[in-house]
């Protein structure tokens, strides 16, 4: 499967069903609920031997209890740590079966819901299946009715999970977040992808549901809607009630784990708990090399990053008297260095020290120095077109070639789940998410050092950029008045020339009259004298 794309798997609708499930429902009171439930689980067409359920009271007063009408391999334990994810997590710990099937103590399960989710776990085992919940309101019967449909509708679809699955052509359109479906209502994960992402985090508040699915995302999980697995849930949902304020609680906290929520990061400076990158630069190659390259890496733009520096640290013993002498002089510098810094942390091995929750994972050449947008870019191309592995071409000669390599550690435990004996991982990668060559002068590596603009350069470039802004826009204003200025003496003169050319009008009519006017007097003058002349003549 590439991406989240499992189209191809195309399980067959009839299977010969192998594979055992465990029903983990977390229940605090509401036993009314939960007998409804566990009614709805015993009438399940997936095989009753091959299916466990565990009921997990988490502290309820009065004491829950299993009612008659339950399956067979239904047993109930007692988790005194409130808290939903601690529930859970002694549900997943009693475990023996192949998937883990989450499920609320108020969902009510259609007959065939599980059978549909294990159709999907027997086609490939790195799956995560969600089934579409519908939200009702209608009064809860004292016994489960046969027709589910007809007593619990009208209800309303989970229109989040609606409208994400519609957005990504089914999760399938290369979508940013799919672990974003791993709900616990009503969500089956195979088994060892939970082992791999590890249980649930007791410490969040909120949330804990996105972030386990995020883990097992990172653990290689593909995500699968599965309409065919329906659900009611008796009532709406906490979320429902008040969004705002859980959003609120939620948000405050899953943002420190989850770095592809990248709206919760704003902040230009702050450190995370879980990074977005972790550059990897091996820490032996010299201290003015290891420097130029982990100080621009710190001063470029993205400053959700951490620098795993590999090297023989538990071996250093500082020469106290010649230092200068110190065959290990380098290696001393660096530690030195760096040992307060934050974001810089060391390591003996290349496979250890990155935490396996870092989406984003670049092994870099020491010496060879990045732009200040670089690994910026880098991420934006691999996220845009989904690739696994971007390499960038750093140097190429008759002794080989010299590449750093961004890795998608998502890709790459996918490709680890697939890979076949003898292939070469980072063909599975390509297989599974694409691999792309990049050329380093392209995304602005290079070995020549350049002076570090930092926060302070950077905030007087943006002083400057602004007070240019406010220049250029204040002197734009200026113009737009000059030209109304001008606009309204252009009206005034095309009025002035329509007059002038009325007052022109009247005079060339005037001096016409006036030229009449002498023509005539001239006739008559005319006319005149012939008749006094013509009169002294006869006189």
């Amino acid at each position: 499967m590439r991406g989240n794309d499992y189209r191809v798997l195309q399980p067959p609708e009839r299977f010969t069903p192998e594979l055992t499930v465990s029903v983990v429902i977390p229940a605090y009171g509401g036993q009314d609920q939960l007998d409804l439930v566990l009614a709805g689980l015993a009438r399940q067409t997936y095989p009753a031997g091959l299916t466990e359920v565990i009921v997990v009271d988490n502290g309820s007063t009065p004491p829950l209890r299993l009612p008659p009408t339950r399956p067979a391999g239904t047993r109930l334990i007692v988790c005194a740590q409130p808290g939903r994810a601690s529930a859970r997590n002694a549900g997943l710990a009693e475990a023996t079966g192949d998937v883990i099937h989450w499920l609320d103590s108020d969902v009510v399960l259609t007959p065939g819901a599980i059978e549909a989710h294990m159709r999907w776990h027997h086609a490939a085992p790195y799956l995560v299946v969600t089934g579409y919940i519908r939200f009702t309101d209608a009064e809860l019967p004292a016994d489960l009715p046969d027709d589910l449909e007809k007593h619990f509708e009208p209800a309303e679809p989970h229109a989040w999970i609606v409208d994400l699955v519609e957005r990504t052509d089914g999760l399938t359109d290369n979508p940013q977040r799919p672990f974003s479906l791993h709900v616990g209502g009503a969500t089956s994960v195979n088994a060892r992808l939970v082992e791999a992402a590890g249980p649930m985090d007791d410490e969040l508040i909120l949330g804990q549901d996105t972030e386990m699915g995020y883990r097992l995302s990172q653990a290689g999980a593909v995500f699968v809607p599965e309409p065919a697995a329906r659900a009611y849930h008796l009532g709406p949902t906490m979320r429902m009630r008040d969004k705002q304020p859980i959003d609120r609680v939620s948000h405050a906290f899953v943002a420190d784990r989850i770095p592809a929520y990248r709206w919760l990061r704003g902040h230009p400076g702050r450190q995370w708990q879980v990074p977005y990158v972790t550059v990897v630069v091996d820490g032996t190659a010299g201290y003015d090399p290891v420097r130029a390259t982990v100080d621009a890496l710190l001063a470029g733009t993205v400053p959700d990053i951490s620098v795993l520096l590999l090297g023989p640290w538990d071996t250093l013993e500082r020469d106290r008297r010649a230092p200068l002498k110190d065959p290990n002089l380098d290696l001393v510098l660096v530690h030195g260095h760096y040992q307060h810094e934050g974001r810089v942390r060391r390591s003996g091995r290349a496979g250890e020290g990155v935490d396996p929750a870092v989406p984003f994972v670049l092994r870099l050449p020491p010496g060879w120095i990045p732009g200040e947008d670089s690994l910026a870019r880098l991420l934006d191309l691999a996220r845009d077109e989904g690739l696994g592995l971007v390499n960038i071409l750093l140097h190429e000669s008759s002794q080989g070639v010299v590449a750093a390599r961004l890795e998608r550690a998502s890709a790459f435990a996918r490709a680890r789940l697939v890979v076949a004996p003898g292939e070469d991982l980072d063909d599975a990668v390509d297989a599974v998410s694409g691999v792309s060559w990049v050329e380093a002068e392209t995304y602005g590596f290079t070995t020549d050092p350049a002076p570090l603009l930092g926060r302070r350069g950077a905030y007087r470039a943006r002083v400057e950029a602004q007070a240019e802004a406010a220049r250029l826009a204040k002197e734009a204003e200026r113009l737009r008045a000059q030209v109304a200025k001008w606009k309204e003496e252009a009206g005034r003169w095309r009025k002035s020339a329509v007059e002038l050319r009325r007052e022109v009008g009247t005079l060339r009519r005037r001096l016409a009259a006036a030229g009449r006017a002498q023509q005539s007097l001239r006739a008559l003058m005319s006319s005149t004298m012939k008749r006094a002349l013509r009169k002294r003549l006869r006189g």
